[in-house]
């Protein structure tokens, strides 16, 4: 399907009082490449309305249930017809809403982690493969400059062969029994029905675990996990370390907790190599530190002319300004926008339905490895 203009697109969930919609809305506007037409923003046909009003939509094309979206938009003209549908539900509703629009022909986006079993996300990229349209995970930190910045250079070889790796993800705002209280946002993800089988692994470990190998250009071997749940009846993990060995032998662990009291969004990346190493932080997402053999430290910031190329194409803005976490969604929403059209985009723009089944392998087999207190293949 090749589009004229700005691409029409439906979104699956996102309702009232939810986080994760909002924030795909704003990044998918940003470089005016698609436009909000349609969607399913509830379960519950009255709340799905609201979203839809408060949204300023066509009231016609908001829907009480994504089978109902996608049953009337795949009867409409082909030049009003949708082009992709957003996924920004709990976890355990991707994969239905995910394989039914690629089989109606419609382009897929959806959060992470792709979904709650290996079983269900190797359906979800056969269909993906089989359907001939395409398919991306909102990993949106692969989406920062810096970090594409911290790919090349490990790509370039600058570093020299890869020896040490290290992610971590840590926050604090589950520290406490929020679940309990009513809290939205706590209470879902808290809950396996809905999250998955992962608590801290599946919310913010697999977005670490997706950097290191997106960073690295390396894929985990194997792995030796620890999973805890500090909370008092909590009913996923709150907390994991996870010792990993890499293709080429390099070694390194994946750590993350939403119990760290005091910590925000502490998402960091340290890789070593024979040659040198490199260091980035999200909460300063500017900064790329760069140490060489000869013991010089290097500082490379977003919006200099000394970046590589698609590094500077993911930046937006001059240098000294701060940009991160929105414009990081937008750039795979841009790249999701370039494959659909069929135009020529930067390697790996985005995050694949291949990554999405690593990224649910990571946590089944970090449980399991957990559990028998052995490495795990992966």
């Amino acid at each position: 399907m090749t589009a004229i203009g700005r691409l029409r697109y439906a979104m699956v969930g996102g309702g009232p009082g939810a986080f994760i919609g909002a924030v795909h809305r704003l990044a998918a506007e940003m470089d005016r490449e698609f436009e909000l037409v349609a969607g399913a923003f509830s379960s519950n046909a009255d709340k799905s309305r609201q979203a839809g009003e408060e949204l300023g939509l066509d009231l016609k094309r908001v829907y009480g249930s994504w089978e109902e979206m996608l049953e009337k938009e795949v009867g409409r003209p082909e030049d009003e017809r949708i082009h992709a549908v957003s996924i920004v539900t709990p976890n355990h509703l991707h994969h239905g809403p995910a394989v039914a629009a690629l089989k109606a022909g419609f382009h897929v986006i959806c959060d992470k982690p792709m979904t709650i079993s290996s079983e269900l996300a190797e359906d979800m990229r056969a269909t993906a493969e089989a359907s001939g349209r395409v398919f991306a995970l909102t990993h949106n930190y692969t989406g920062y400059p810096m970090v594409r910045e911290a790919r090349e250079i490990i790509q370039s070889g600058e570093i020299g062969e890869v020896r040490k790796v290290d992610a971590e993800y840590l926050q604090g705002w589950l520290a406490e029994d929020l679940e309990s209280t009513g809290h939205k946002q706590a209470d879902w993800r808290t809950d396996p029905a809905q999250s998955g089988p992962g608590g801290s692994l599946g919310d913010i470990g697999t977005h670490a675990f997706n950097l290191l190998e997106h960073v690295s250009g390396l894929k985990v071997k194997r792995l030796f996990g620890k999973v805890s749940t500090f909370v008092e009846g909590r009913r996923v993990d709150d907390d994991a370390m996870v010792l990993v060995e890499m293709n080429n032998g390099a070694n390194g662990k994946v750590c993350c907790s939403q119990v760290c009291v005091g910590r925000e969004n502490g998402l960091k990346m340290r890789i070593f190599g024979t040659q040198g190493g490199l260091e980035w932080d999200q909460e300063h997402p500017n900064d790329l530190t760069i140490w060489r053999q000869d013991g010089l430290r290097e500082t490379r910031r977003t919006g200099n002319a000394y970046l590589a190329e698609t590094s500077m194409s993911l930046g937006r803005i001059p240098p000294g300004h701060p940009e991160g976490y929105l414009e990081g969604f937008a750039n795979i929403y841009r790249a999701f926008a370039a494959e659909i059209r069929g135009e020529a985009a930067i390697p790996n723009a985005f995050p694949t339905a291949k990554d999405g089944c690593r990224g649910v392998r990571f946590i089944e087999a970090t449980l399991e490895s957990s559990q028998a207190s052995d490495w795990v293949d992966f």
